[in-house]
């Protein structure tokens, strides 16, 4: 098996490797073991040193400008943790319409035609009016009372 067949199955295993660690760094260097492999296969390149000069400047060259737009499609979309805040605190004081009973302080409400799970520390029944006090992502805490303040 030549020189350059083992740079570039070397490659494909370390570009396979970054879909288990996803740290994308293992594809940049697999990036340069398969270019260190072409260009050994096609005579540009022959000594040792030239291969592991090329696979270095290739990987880090690589590393260097692309892995921030690459890491994105490997970690999906990361929401900043203020995005958060907004969302969760957009429904506070908003009108539920209870859905089911609450039986030993936990229901359903709806909020803007979605059914949501809510906690309460008041006795609902269903039909009745609550209000949104807090949203803990995909769980209400609704009261009965009106609150004063719905900026």
């Amino acid at each position: 098996m030549s020189a350059a067949v083992i740079w570039i199955i070397i490659g494909i295993i370390l570009i396979i490797t970054e879909l288990l660690a996803t740290s994308v760094v293992a594809v940049f260097l697999g990036i340069g073991a398969i270019v260190t492999g072409i260009l050994l296969q096609f005579g540009l390149i022959e000594s040792t040193t030239a291969q592991f000069l090329v696979f270095g400047l290739v990987s880090l060259i690589m590393l260097f400008t692309a892995r921030g737009k690459l890491k994105r499609w490997f970690n999906g979309y990361i929401a900043n943790k203020d995005e958060h805040g907004t969302v969760f605190t957009k429904d506070i004081g908003e009108r539920v319409v209870v859905h089911q009973d609450f039986h030993q302080g936990t229901g359903r409400v709806v909020l803007n035609g979605v059914q949501w799970d809510a906690r309460s520390e008041d006795d609902l029944k269903k039909g009745d009016i609550a209000y949104v006090v807090k949203n803990e992502g995909i769980h209400l805490t609704v009261t009965r009372k009106e609150p004063l303040n719905t900026i």
